[in-house]
């Protein structure tokens, strides 16, 4: 890291730096999901610290799926994002920097729209419980702020069953744990991709099917390894 720069702009020169690699390790979908969460970024206030700091870890879920030994990977697994992000974020500057090239030619930006609503289709289709179904397990009350809940044009809001006991159960206190590190309020969607997409830190299987089957402290350590860069 060069004087001055933060762990932010290190990462973010090493994805411009290795962009041709990330595009072929990365499937079609994931590549153009990178993309919008970095006009995210890009799009951010540098002075909304607390908005730079969601922005930027919404981006880090985006590369998960690079493997273990890729430049970018290693640095995400090295650095830590931490306190708030000063006025002029250089992370903010050096992603408009780096979407300025990107688009500066063919061929041209993809439809973020179009992408965001891809993946939230592909989310909405596992297995989920209503609003209704999930009140009734606190007998009434409002469930915890912890719990992904994904809102359905169609069905209202719906919240992934695989964060639940099997059996009417109550939900994984890991679920809950890991939700709040990767700041499910904040980020549903984004909790979700991490739950339900491939996870090289934990084998290649998506997080969620190793409920009961790993120690929590693995998928808590997977969470953390990601947000903070232990």
């Amino acid at each position: 890291m060069t004087p001055g720069e933060d762990s932010g702009t290190r990462v973010l020169g090493l994805i411009d730096e290795h962009l041709d690699s990330i595009r072929a390790q990365l499937t079609d979908a994931q590549y153009q999901l990178l993309l919008t969460r970095l006009r995210a970024l890009a799009d951010t206030p540098p002075d909304d610290s607390r908005a730079v700091r969601r922005a930027f870890q919404s981006m880090r879920l985006c590369l998960v799926p690079l493997p273990f030994g890729h430049p970018v990977r290693e640095a995400l697994d090295s650095v830590r994002l931490v306190g708030a992000a000063p006025v002029g974020s250089p992370a903010v500057l050096r992603t408009r920097d780096l979407l300025a090239r990107l688009t500066a030619g063919p061929p041209p930006a993809p439809d973020a729209a179009a992408v965001i609503a891809a993946v939230e289709q592909r989310l909405r289709r596992a297995p989920a419980l209503s609003a209704a179904e999930v009140r009734t397990r606190y007998s009434g009350s409002a469930p915890p702020p912890e719990l992904i809940r994904l809102t359905d044009p169609e069905l209202g809001d719906r919240y992934p069953e695989f964060q639940f006991r099997p059996g009417g159960g109550a939900p994984y206190e890991v679920v809950l744990e890991v939700n709040r590190v990767l700041l499910a309020d904040a980020d549903p969607w984004g909790a979700a991709d991490w739950w339900l997409s491939g996870n090289a830190w934990l084998g290649g299987g998506p997080p969620a099917a190793l409920l009961g089957v790993r120690p929590d402290r693995d998928l808590v350590g997977a969470a953390v390894a990601l947000v903070e860069g232990d």
